[in-house]
């Protein structure tokens, strides 16, 4: 009950379009009862009619008084027919009316739930996202919202209709002759226990069914983003075996479920069958009682259509359990606490930030990423972090904008806790180069401008220039217009890492963070990157993570972590005078011809 309460938070906007869907639909309903009424005075009244022995009287018996025309002539035969074809019109035109409106409601909620699926997909920060895998996401925002809505839309339907016209026919047999329901009061009891043995067996195959999907989805989202590696490895084979395995189960489950449906099916035909032959047997009995046989030929169209709409009523809860599975899936995504809380407050930084870390720590999960790291950062400060691999350099960076959330300690803007800001107000501080660029399918104009669609092509010409980028692009087919493949595909690492550089600029943030934002790049064209960062953002904060020492060389304070501490901090004279670690990297990097002496001999130092 839980989840179909959380999908008729989605519902609850189409309820009044639903509620008229219904309507139609008890309408046609309506209509498809009288039909066999009608149909029965059809035959009492003008086939065999029997002047000596009229019929007894039935519902619609008012239509038969003679205001239509007198028993068996062609005047009330006209007239019925008139009506019975005006009946089956509205009937038709109804159930249109109906299947169009409850169509429209159940697409405009898939519609609906697939953008908060991906509202949420972006909403969610890294470490909670980390818990699924990109197969489980792939199936959630689609396959499962195709799936739920049916519940909503065309399931809530068929069981409205089914329990109507069950509750029609039995009213209908209880006027007509209440012995007709011998029969399937007999069979309930039977038809019951299948029934729940048939929902309970499906429910654990339509949740095996979507884990299939949700691994081979996993699989090609897999060889997609690895589909060079695979080549190189000349994997092919071991991919495809993996591919086949994971079809095949979904195949296997297929027929299973299959064979499922074809076995309950069977049986609940089974009951239908004995039903209608068991209804027959007592119309027979009944009419060498009863000489109204139209009226026994209209009771057994009931019983027909009550078995009718019970095996009707048992594919619904069938389907309703795959519905089950995929809502409950949704449910446990879109009510998923992120672990990195947005805050509700009108706080607004003052674009000059004075950033603040406070005896600051990090854990993710079981292990201690950063530990009791403290800085000041005056607006306009530039400082470099290094440290080995692993050592918490990326970790730290993005504790500042709130990609992650420190477990202890307090980092400050202007003297007030980033958790006391909204989200959007914090990362809107900053202009982050990540270690692993991303680029977007769309063209470099895009995804320089991605931060600042509607700039001018001055403004991501400009950061191109800056960024170092502007010679390649001009030299690609389209220029700025060239589209460029997902994740960049088509363009050197060097030329990713240039792009990710220009659209960071045009965001304008005061704070640049660049994380390992220039390791394809080889040494001269980093040395003109960073003079012209140096140029463009004289007055903005920066921080530099890097492996390269020349990278970090024109910064006011270097700090150098090691499990996840800070070892050593500084200028880059005192770490170099200080002969530790950041000194035997220097060393090291100069010996190799990377960095000469007059890099670090001019300037600050």
């Amino acid at each position: 009950m839980g989840t179909i309460r959380f999908g008729m938070r989605y519902w609850k906007r189409y309820l009044p379009l639903s509620l008229l869907a219904k309507l139609f639909s008890l309408i046609a309903m309506l209509c498809d009862t009288l039909i066999p009424l009608l149909s029965a005075g059809i035959i009492d009244y003008l086939i065999s009619y029997d002047p000596a022995s009229p019929p007894a009287k039935d519902v619609l018996d008012f239509l038969f008084t003679g205001s239509l025309g007198a028993p068996g002539t062609m005047e009330l035969f006209g007239n019925i027919a008139l009506i019975f074809a005006g009946v089956v019109l509205v009937r038709i035109f109804t159930i249109y009316i109906k299947n169009v409106t409850f169509q429209w409601c159940g697409l405009r909620m898939e519609c609906d739930l697939r953008e908060r699926t991906y509202a949420k997909l972006l909403e969610l920060d890294g470490e909670t996202l980390s818990r699924y895998n990109m197969g489980e996401l792939l199936t959630t925002m689609n396959r499962d919202t195709i799936i739920f809505k049916e519940l909503y839309g065309r399931i809530s339907m068929n069981i409205f209709d089914s329990l109507f016209m069950i509750a029609a026919a039995v009213l209908m047999l209880t006027i007509l002759d209440y012995r007709f329901l011998f029969v399937p009061l007999a069979i309930a009891p039977f038809y019951t226990v299948a029934l729940v043995r048939y929902l309970k067996k499906s429910r654990r195959l339509f949740r095996a069914i979507r884990e299939s999907y949700s691994s081979l989805n996993l699989t090609v989202q897999e060889n997609i983003d690895a589909v060079r590696i695979v080549r190189s490895f000349a994997g092919e084979e071991t991919e495809l075996d993996k591919f086949d395995g994971r079809n095949r189960e979904i195949y296997d489950h297929s027929v299973a479920e299959v064979r499922l449906m074809a076995k309950y099916n069977s049986i609940f035909e089974g009951f239908k069958q004995i039903g209608y032959v068991g209804t027959v047997i007592i119309a027979v009995l009944l009419t060498l009682s009863n000489p109204a046989l139209g009226v026994l030929t209209a009771a057994t169209t009931y019983v027909t259509r009550l078995i009718s709409h019970i095996t009707q009523l048992s594919r619904s809860f069938f389907m309703m359990q795959n519905q089950l599975i995929s809502g409950g899936r949704l449910r446990r995504f879109l009510t998923e606490e992120g672990a990195v809380p947005d805050c509700p407050s009108a706080l607004v930084a003052s674009g000059r930030p004075h950033i603040e870390l406070k005896d600051v720590s990090l854990s993710i999960g079981e292990k201690q990423i950063l530990k009791h790291i403290s800085l000041d950062l005056p607006y306009g400060k530039k400082v470099g972090v290094m440290g080995g691999t692993g050592s918490g350099k990326s970790a730290l960076l993005k504790c500042l904008s709130r990609i992650f959330d420190v477990t202890s300690g307090a980092i400050l803007i202007d003297g007030t806790d980033v958790r006391d800001y909204p989200l959007e107000e914090v990362r809107s501080e900053y202009a982050y180069v990540f270690q692993d660029v991303f680029l977007f399918s769309n063209t470099v104009d895009a995804n320089i401008a991605f931060a600042k669609p509607d700039c001018d092509a001055e403004t991501v010409r400009d950061a191109a220039a800056v960024a170092q980028a502007a010679p390649f692009i001009e030299h690609l087919n389209e220029g700025y217009e060239t589209i460029v493949g997902e994740r960049g595909i088509g363009l050197s690492g060097g030329q990713k890492q240039r792009v990710s550089i220009a659209r960071a600029l045009v965001k304008g943030a005061p704070v640049l963070i660049l994380d390992d934002a220039s390791s394809a790049l080889d040494m001269a064209t980093e040395k003109r990157v960073l003079a012209a960062l140096k140029e463009r953002c004289p007055e903005k904060t920066v921080l530099i993570s890097a492996h390269r020492v020349s990278s970090v060389m024109d910064c006011d304070e270097i700090l150098y972590l090691r499990d996840g501490e800070i070892a050593e901090r500084g200028t880059p004279r005192e770490l170099i005078d200080l002969g530790g670690a950041f000194a035997a990297i220097w060393r090291l990097q100069t010996s190799d011809g990377q960095l000469d002496d007059s890099s670090y001999g001019k300037g600050e130092l």
